[in-house]
C-alpha cells in the first residue's frame, strides 16, 4: 500500500501534464518558428548601417550618395569646364596622364568600351590630370588618339596647386608619387545626373559591360 500511496502522485502529475497539452493543441498552439536574428553592419566607426546597401550595380555602389567634391579646370581644347557644368545625365569621372603607360592605357580603353556599348547615347566623360607638367596639349592628343578617345572626353587640367586639391578631395596619388602608388590607389567614379557619387570601380572591376550597364541603370533611374 505504501508503495501504491508513493506512485499515486507521479501519476496524478503525468495526467495533468497531458491534460495541459491537450487543451494547448486544441486552442490552435503549435511549434513557434524560430525568428533569425537582425544583423547590423558597421558603416563608420561609432555606428552602424541598419539600411541595406544599394543593390543592382556591377560596380562597388555607395551606401549613401553623397555630393562629389566641385571643381573648375581647363579642358584640352582650352575651355572652362566645372563638374557641375556635366550635371544632367550620368558622368563617369577619372583621373590619368599622358605618360603613365599600361595602367592608364587599359582605364581609357575600358571607358571606352562601355562609351561604345552606350552608341548614341554615352555618358560625359571627365578625365582629371593626374600630371599637369607632363599633360602638355600634344601629349594629351596622342594619347587620346591612341586609345580611341579622342572628342569624346573632357581632358582636365590646371596648375598644379588647382589640381592638387582635387587630388586631396578624391583621394588620388598624382604622377609624382610614383607609377605604382598611382595604379594602386587608381579608381572610377561613376555619378549620377544630380552630381552625386553612386559607384567606384577599382581596375580589377572596371570593365565596359559594368561600366555600361551601372550608367544605363542610372539613366533609367533619372527617367522614373
Amino acid at each position: 500500500m505504501s508503495r501504491r500511496r508513493l506512485l499515486l502522485p507521479a501519476i496524478l502529475a503525468l495526467l495533468v501534464s497531458a491534460a495541459i497539452v491537450i487543451l494547448i493543441v486544441a486552442k490552435g498552439g503549435g511549434p513557434v518558428t524560430p525568428v533569425s536574428p537582425v544583423v547590423s553592419v558597421p558603416s563608420a566607426p561609432g555606428g552602424v548601417e541598419t539600411v541595406p546597401t544599394e543593390q543592382g550595380f556591377d560596380g562597388a555602389p555607395l551606401p549613401r550618395p553623397r555630393p562629389a567634391p566641385g571643381f573648375s579646370l581647363t579642358d584640352q581644347y582650352g575651355r572652362r569646364v566645372s563638374l557641375a557644368s556635366l550635371r544632367g545625365g550620368p558622368v563617369v569621372l577619372a583621373f590619368l596622364y599622358a605618360h603613365c603607360g599600361g595602367p592608364c592605357v587599359l582605364i581609357a580603353q575600358q571607358i571606352r568600351g562601355a562609351l561604345d556599348e552606350l552608341g548614341e547615347h554615352p555618358a560625359q566623360v571627365a578625365i582629371v590630370s593626374a600630371d599637369p607638367a607632363g599633360d602638355t596639349p600634344a601629349a594629351v592628343r596622342s594619347f587620346l588618339a591612341q586609345v580611341s578617345l579622342s572628342g569624346r572626353v573632357h581632358w582636365l587640367t590646371g596648375s598644379r596647386s588647382a589640381l592638387a586639391a582635387v587630388w586631396k578631395a578624391y583621394d588620388v596619388r598624382p604622377a609624382s608619387a610614383g607609377r605604382a602608388a598611382f595604379a594602386k590607389y587608381a579608381t572610377v567614379r561613376l555619378l549620377d545626373a544630380q552630381g552625386r557619387e553612386r559607384v567606384l570601380y577599382g581596375t580589377e572591376q572596371l570593365d565596359p559591360e559594368a561600366l555600361a550597364h551601372d550608367i544605363r541603370k542610372l539613366e533609367t533611374a533619372r527617367g522614373a
